[in-house]
């Protein structure tokens, strides 16, 4: 039996446990107790073999430990040892790092005297050679090897900038220069024949010799001369068909009847617009066959030659296109067409002052910068290996013609807005007879909505035309130009506004006492030139309150659409944000990374910058502080707060305030001449009759005034309705209209409630029987104040309870609990005028 001494090293060691496993282990017919017998004497035996090793290792270390203290001990002065023996090598080092350091700098110094000897030794070298350079160059250039000659030269430069500003030397300096320029000028006829026979081996060959001698724009100077001209022909081609069309013109009218009048024989003038598209496919096809054969024969240079053709082709055509733009902008209309004049003349004042821009011609001269731009598309695609820098130049050229338009295009459209806002009928309405104000009215509105729409749609246009014309470069300049439009258009329906005044019978005549209260409250100061209203009948009444309130779908009209507008001029800014911010930094990296650039390392980056680039980058890139103005305008715009046109939304909102006004005027007046004269009414102070015979008591009814008020207040919903369905059907928001219509019939309400306590309060004295007349009539008020769902104002009710009440229980009144629901300074202002004095 087998026993494992493991179990009694563990920390958790149990004798019962390991005792039972151990049983478990015996075979099922040995008895218990000699197993356990069995166990206990091998544990014992086990233990006395414990013990005795332990015992003989014990004793081993003992004896190992004398040893082991005197080996630490020859450890020890072996590393002091060792240490002395470091300190002295590292002291040897010292001494002989400072002499080494002496013999280096000794060393550098006889370097450097026999670098300056070789130097020498090779000034005197190119020197000499220079002396024999200079003496056999004439023997060079009388043999007519050009290539030899350039080599020469090559030399000459070369040693003379190795002996340098040497005193000696300054004529062969001076020589050098004059056979530079005499081996170019030998150069360039070979070359111009070269060029203009399109022979690639001597093209390569006299580039190679200009490049020798550091005249490589000479080079450019020729490919540029030579190929400039097939170019001018194209566009002197214009001419040439002009002239043509005019002889064949006036050859056509002097074969014409003399007494007959044919406007469409007359032949037009060539249009230029028509020929442009021609003109730009036979350049660009012209510059890829330039591309194709400048790929072989400047394989080094043709990504920059071909696109300095395109420059300067743009540089010497550049006044000519100015011209031929600014009358093909006048073609299209027929005052200018006739001047032969355009745009710019307009602009700079060299026309008749009622000569003006008009739409056609930025239209006009839209189309031709589409044109141009289709032309920079293909230009950027077949120069798309070329330069950031030199394709940025060259699509710079190309737009050239169009800078001095882009310049004035705030100044164009703010005429040609302001114009076309003129031109809309707006004409004030003129105050007529008796039953022609409301069809006047009717109309004058009618007006007024229908141009809204028809403004919205013009600045839409200009939004477009700027987008189209400059790309959103002069998005600041628009929204100036929008906002001052808008202003001028506001200020049209402001003076309309005013005319519709005089027609509704609302004018007034400042006594100079008062002031205009806002709208809602009565105005208690100036004369009031307002209609009679016995002079004009129901249906003409009803009318002009049916005009007036359509004046509200105008000022409704206004707000919503420049509201619409405005946010679609925000949205429209952020996409020239985010297009512009694409363009321009996009094209700034790939130019920040363009020298960085490996056989397709950046080519994805490159590409990428330069699909970007449109007409608005290219203007910005160069104008920082134009573009920085812009961009700031751009970030503005992201803000919700952010009014786009913030003067004509300051303007809109006062117009809609003036047409409140107006309403609220116009809803008001007949309550305001009905209530007119309530406080100077005789009956208030009239005493009752008396008779010798009884007579029956009658109910008190409300009088006239109060009685119309009260009609025309309970038959002003169903002349709101109308307006209000007109609400419903356009914004369909049936809770809304109604809201609409309930705002106006409350402020009417309140209005007149507050026009009849204002006359209330002027009463002086009152009577029995006035009182009792008054209390009627204001019990009729209160009455229709309730069928409109309005509540009865504290004012009203207590003068009505005050007035109920007799004169002589007036006094108990006021002392009794109900007098908690009464207004004290109003009961006393009734006690006043009842001449009921108040027990102090």
């Amino acid at each position: 039996m087998m026993v494992d001494l493991g179990a009694f090293s563990e920390e958790k060691f149990d004798a019962k446990k390991w005792i039972n496993a151990a049983c478990q282990t015996r075979h099922p017919q040995d008895p218990v107790e000699k197993h356990l017998a069995d166990l206990e004497m091998k544990l014992q035996i086990m233990s006395e073999e414990i013990a005795v090793s332990l015992e003989e290792q014990s004793t081993a270390a003992l004896h190992r430990v004398p040893r082991t203290g005197r080996d630490v001990i020859r450890l020890r002065d072996d590393a002091i040892s060792i240490r002395n023996s470091v300190s002295g090598i590292l002291l040897k080092l010292k001494k002989a790092e400072g002499s080494s350091a002496e013999s280096i700098a000794a060393l550098a110094k006889v370097d450097t005297v026999k670098q300056r000897m070789e130097a020498a030794y090779e000034t005197l070298q190119d020197a000499a050679g220079l002396t024999q350079l200079s003496a056999s160059v004439e023997d060079v250039f009388a043999s007519g090897d050009l290539p030899r000659a350039a080599e020469t030269l090559a030399n000459m430069r070369h040693c003379l900038s190795a002996v340098g500003e040497v005193a000696e030397f300054a004529n062969v300096r001076k020589q050098l220069e004059v056979l530079e320029d005499r081996l170019e000028g030998m150069v360039q006829p070979r070359l111009y024949d070269a060029l203009s026979n399109r022979t690639v081996d001597a093209v390569q060959n006299l580039r190679r010799i200009l490049i020798r001698i550091g005249r490589f724009k000479s080079l450019e100077l020729h490919y540029t001369k030579v190929h400039l001209k097939p170019i001018k022909q194209l566009w002197g081609d214009f001419d040439s068909r002009q002239r043509a069309n005019k002889l064949a013109s006036e050859k056509h009218d002097g074969e014409r009847l003399p007494n007959i009048i044919d406007s469409s024989s007359s032949l037009s003038a060539y249009s230029f617009s028509s020929w442009l598209p021609s003109f730009y496919d036979e350049v660009l096809l012209y510059l890829e066959q330039e591309w194709k054969w400048c790929m072989t024969a400047f394989p080094d240079d043709y990504r920059m030659l071909v696109p300095k053709l395109v420059i300067e082709t743009m540089a010497t055509l550049s006044a000519s296109f100015v011209s031929r733009i600014n009358l093909a902008t006048g073609d299209v209309v027929p005052e200018t067409r006739a001047l032969a004049k355009g745009i710019l003349d307009i602009l700079s004042g060299d026309m008749s002052k009622g000569t003006k821009i008009q739409t056609k011609h930025l239209e006009a001269l839209i189309e031709l910068h589409n044109m141009t731009s289709a032309f920079a598309r293909n230009i950027q695609h077949l120069f798309l290996e070329s330069d950031l820098q030199v394709l940025l130049d060259t699509l710079k050229a190309v737009y050239s013609p169009y800078e001095s338009y882009k310049q004035r295009y705030g100044k164009m459209e703010r005429a040609i807005l302001s114009a076309e806002i003129a031109a809309i009928d707006l004409r004030g309405a003129v105050a007529r007879g008796v039953g022609a104000q409301g069809i006047e009215l009717s109309e004058t509105v009618r007006r007024m909505e229908e141009s809204i729409p028809q403004v919205i749609v013009l600045l839409e246009a200009a939004v477009e035309r700027c987008i189209s014309f400059t790309g959103g470069s002069e998005a600041d300049e628009l929204i100036l130009a929008l906002d001052d439009i808008m202003l001028q258009y506001i200020s049209v329906l402001q003076e309309t506004l005013k005319s519709l005044r005089a027609v509704c019978g609302v004018d007034i005549i400042s006594d100079g006492v008062g002031q205009k209260k806002e709208m809602g409250s009565d105005r208690k100061d100036g004369i009031h030139n307002s209609r009679k209203v016995d002079a004009v009948s129901d249906e003409e009444e009803w009318s002009i309150v049916q005009g007036a309130l359509q004046i509200l779908t105008v000022a409704d009209c206004l707000t919503s659409r420049s509201s619409v507008f405005e946010a679609s001029l925000r949205a429209t800014l952020a996409r020239i944000n985010t297009s512009l911010s694409l363009s321009v930094f996009g094209s700034n990296a790939d130019q920040n990374q363009s020298h960085v650039a490996s056989d397709g390392g950046n080519e994805e980056l490159s590409m990428a910058g330069r699909a970007s680039l449109d007409v608005a980058a290219l203007r910005l890139i160069d104008v920082p502080e134009k573009s920085k103005r812009l961009f700031n305008l751009l970030d503005q715009s992201k803000d919700p707060r952010f009014h786009a046109l913030p003067l004509s939304s300051q303007r809109v909102a006062a117009f809609a305030d003036a047409v409140n006004e107006l309403v609220y005027d116009v809803l008001i007046s007949k309550v305001r001449q009905r209530l007119s004269e309530v406080s100077r009414l005789p009956i208030w102070s009239s005493v009752e009759e008396t008779s010798a015979f009884p007579l029956p008591s009658f109910s008190v009814y409300p009088q006239s005034y109060v009685t119309s008020v009260g009609e025309y207040l309970l038959t002003l919903p169903q002349q709101l309705d109308p307006l209000a369905e007109g609400i419903s059907s356009s914004e369909a928001n049936t809770e809304e209209a109604q809201f609409f219509a309930t705002e106006w019939m409350f402020k009417v309400a309140e209005g007149a409630t507050a026009l009849y306590m204002e006359q209330l309060r002027g009463i002086q004295y009152i009577t029995d029987r006035g009182a009792q007349q008054l209390s009627a009539d204001i019990e009729y008020l209160s009455n229709v104040l309730s069928a409109l769902s309005m509540p009865i104002p504290q004012f009203l009710s207590t003068y009505h309870s005050c007035l109920s009440t007799p004169r002589d229980q007036l006094r108990d009144l006021l002392k009794s609990d109900a007098a908690n629901q009464l207004d004290f300074p109003t009961a006393q202002l009734v006690c006043k005028i009842r001449r009921v004095t108040l027990d102090q």
